[in-house]
């Protein structure tokens, strides 16, 4: 019972990622500089660190535009801005998370049969998602595809973690923002009272 369940899993992560494989168009770039940025980025930049850098981009971008809406009044372009800046902060930190951590896992249960210690006792699962090609020995380096198929994984994972973890951190951080922004306007008003009873003596 367990071995079937653990080579059907296994075909089919290997099915999804051949499927992938063949998906994508092959592109030929004839620039030694671009080739060597997109070899650079390929090993170094996988999809954690993409979602960062999306979640740092949109966080110096997007509240801005809510602080410029003009259609609206001051409070409501604060309160929408700080609802941004926390929906951005939550999707980054539990994006990056999950992506890392997908990534770590599949590369737990993707070793290659020469990498496994003798006294392994469950060498099978270690190699749960690893390709037959790395089985055969054709293929030596599994980088990429621990990397594609744990993004794959992570995108499934935050379909839960989408209503578990960012929506309820999202309404936390949003509140504790909004709180704050209330404090200082109303620290400024009550400023801006002494001021005019000050001048008015």
């Amino acid at each position: 019972m367990t071995s079937l369940s653990v080579n059907s899993i296994s075909s089919a992560a290997r099915s999804v990622t051949g499927a992938i494989t063949k998906a994508v168009p092959a592109v030929t770039v004839n620039s030694r500089r671009a080739n060597k940025t997109i070899a650079w980025i390929g090993k170094k930049i996988s999809s954690p660190q993409n979602r960062l850098i999306l979640g740092v981009s949109a966080l110096l971008s997007q509240p801005f535009i809510d602080l410029n809406n003009r259609k609206v009044d001051e409070d409501t372009r604060k309160i929408s801005a700080a609802r941004t800046v926390a929906k951005i902060i939550a999707g980054t930190l539990t994006g990056v998370a999950i992506r890392a951590g997908c990534i770590k896992a599949i590369d737990a249960f993707s070793k290659l049969p020469a990498q496994l210690a003798k006294n392994v006792k469950n060498p099978k699962l270690k190699t749960l998602f690893t390709p037959e090609a790395a089985l055969t020995g054709a293929l030596k380096d599994l980088t990429h595809y621990k990397k594609a198929l744990g993004t794959i994984i992570s995108l499934v994972v935050m379909t839960f973690t989408n209503f578990l973890i960012d929506a309820p951190l999202t309404k936390f951080l949003t509140n504790k923002f909004v709180d704050r922004i209330h404090e200082k306007d109303k620290a400024k008003a009550v400023k801006l009272q002494t001021n005019k009873e000050v001048s008015h003596e």
